[in-house]
């Protein structure tokens, strides 16, 4: 799979085979725009293939056993331009807990959903899928059990998007991420059986 997806910001360091991907960060990397720190970082590789396919689900699972120092992560990511994207990713904390979380970037704007984990968790699955202009992010431990961390809408993501993976380490660090086991389904977010859509 790696032999369709394209660099920005391509790392000085890294292994492509298959669908198996290695990045090693360089230090002070990072993707984020502007809310709460008021600055802005957009300098992290990014590997993506580009799709106008609507409804698909993407898989990959990273493992970030080399991660060491404050932020290092990597994940699954949508980069459309630098103030349209979105992450999901383990983000290292400290020798105690972890920040499993997400970012959504729409016009320049991040946020940022966040939960604990411990820091012995050194795997972690990925479910990217789109229904047309939304998106859902999923994790899991173990590739087969899913749990949603975030279901979002992208401003500039209705045509043609390019989605895929990275790996930055935003302070004075470097690390191995590996990425294994990529592939691409068919749509895995299933549509809402619940209240019928306003017409």
């Amino acid at each position: 799979m790696t032999e369709k997806m394209q660099w920005i910001r391509e790392p000085k360091a890294f292994r492509l085979e298959g669908d198996r991907a290695e990045i090693i960060t360089q230090p002070h990397t990072d993707l984020w725009q502007r809310t709460y720190y008021h600055f802005r970082n957009d300098n992290a590789p990014v590997l993506q293939m580009e799709t106008e396919e609507k409804y698909f689900s993407f898989i990959v699972k990273t493992d970030f056993t080399d991660s060491k120092h404050r932020l290092d992560q990597c994940g699954i990511v949508m980069y459309l331009d630098s103030e349209n994207w979105l992450k999901g990713s383990v983000e290292y904390e400290t020798e105690e807990f972890a920040h499993l979380g997400s970012v959504v970037t729409n016009h320049g704007y991040s946020d940022w959903a966040t939960t604990e984990i411990a820091s012995d968790v050194k795997v972690m699955w990925y479910r990217f899928s789109r229904r047309e202009d939304d998106y859902c992010i999923e994790c899991s431990r173990d590739g087969v059990h899913f749990s949603q961390m975030r279901i979002c809408h992208m401003w500039e993501g209705a045509g043609k998007i390019r989605f895929g993976i990275y790996a930055c380490s935003p302070e004075d660090s470097s690390f191995k991420a590996v990425f294994s086991d990529m592939k691409i389904t068919e749509c895995a977010w299933k549509t809402h059986d619940g209240q019928q859509p306003d017409q």
